[in-house]
């Protein structure tokens, strides 16, 4: 693969082409925005973390162009439902939400992620690969970033959508507060018969844990679940061993085939600041979750597409630079409340993050 040069300078220097840098560069474009995305990865991810888009996030990337495709490619269901085995405990309807999407969205990451770099392309983006960011210097007028092997780039804004082990943060010196959950988490997408629905997002709750079962196109399901230590690469029996303990019983479901499965340790943490100068932060690079709601690449999305409009603004008119800030932190006060509801009274990191900005004039336009 015949690697593509890095530019000597741009407006924007996007680190990280996940869903989060590839809404943030293609909104930047769209304002005639010169952007520049990079990423570490010789390609893009082929494994799947996310896998639910909400009615909010579809609004928001209407702007793009790309919600009626990404509503097209997914799987739409209008239930989510808390049982106890075969008995509902709590069923969820979202048929009466008042949005052009009284759904959830069932779409793999991976999909998300290309549906969002067709979209970049067609804007007349590329991304650049593999370039993986080793140091990041800035000073009054701009941010000078180093790449392994010696290339730099001159840009007069940074983003550092480059996940939770971000450089970016790290090269800046924002402190990324939080804990880590103690258990681990199994995801797995694999292919069942049964008793599990095909037509709801459904948590069984048992004296063994906890498991979420939910469809995705293909005739796939995905499955979460917490596991004081679960193996590296869980395997077909482990799976089923989980769904058997806590999933339906009158009908169990059977697993046929396993499609893909990891194990991770799940952290909550907020970035201390989301910006540094011209240094800003977006989606795992800022704040890390629980699986539970959904929420993470979800509120990630929304962060980039807030932060676009802002850095517009900020280049058009210099006096602006504080309204990036602004608006990450109007993105993350909107999503808030939907991720501390999905992580119950635990401790929430949000409470600490630092505002020093909160003094700064809000530009009406940005909040329309």
């Amino acid at each position: 693969m015949e690697v593509e040069m890095l530019p000597e300078t741009t407006d924007v220097l996007v680190i990280g082409a996940g869903p989060t840098g590839l809404a943030a560069a293609s909104a930047l474009l769209q304002a005639g925005i010169d952007v520049t995305v990079v990423d570490a990865q010789a390609e893009g991810r082929n494994t799947s973390r996310a896998a639910v888009v909400h009615a909010r996030t579809l609004e928001a990337l209407e702007r793009l162009g790309v919600s009626e495709e990404l509503a097209a490619r997914g799987l739409k269901l209008s239930r989510f439902s808390i049982r106890d085995r075969d008995r509902v405990l709590i069923p969820v309807g979202f048929g009466g939400l008042p949005t052009r999407y009284p759904y959830t969205l069932m779409i793999s990451q991976a999909e998300t992620e290309a549906i969002l770099l067709e979209r970049f392309e067609k804007l007349g983006g590329r991304v650049l690969r593999p370039y993986r960011l080793v140091r990041a210097e800035q000073d009054a007028a701009g941010v000078t970033a180093t790449f392994a092997g010696g290339g730099t780039v001159r840009a007069r804004y940074l983003v550092g959508a480059d996940g939770m082990h971000s450089t970016v943060r790290e090269q800046a010196g924002i402190a990324f507060e939080g804990d880590s959950y103690p258990q681990s988490f199994v995801l797995a997408d694999v292919r069942l018969t049964g008793g599990a629905p095909r037509d709801e997002v459904t948590l069984y709750f048992s004296p063994a844990g906890l498991v979420v079962v939910a469809p995705l196109p293909g005739g796939v399901h995905r499955i979460v679940a917490t596991v004081d230590e679960a193996p590296q690469a869980p395997d077909i029996p482990f799976v089923q061993a989980l769904l058997d303990a806590r999933g339906p019983a009158k009908e169990p479901a059977v697993v046929r085939e396993m499609v893909w499965s990891s194990r991770f340790r799940i952290h909550h943490r907020v970035a201390a600041s989301l910006r540094a100068g011209r240094v800003l932060l977006a989606g795992d690079a800022a704040h890390v979750h629980s699986p539970a709601g959904g929420q993470g690449m979800n509120i990630g999305i929304q962060d980039a597409l807030a932060l676009a409009d802002a850095l517009a603004t900020a280049l058009e008119e210099p006096e602006a630079v504080t309204e990036a800030h602004v608006a990450l932190e109007g993105a993350h006060a909107a999503s808030k409340g939907a991720q501390a509801a999905s992580e119950g009274p635990a401790r929430r990191p949000w409470r600490r993050v630092r505002r020093p900005w909160r003094r700064t004039r809000r530009p009406a336009a940005l909040w329309r």
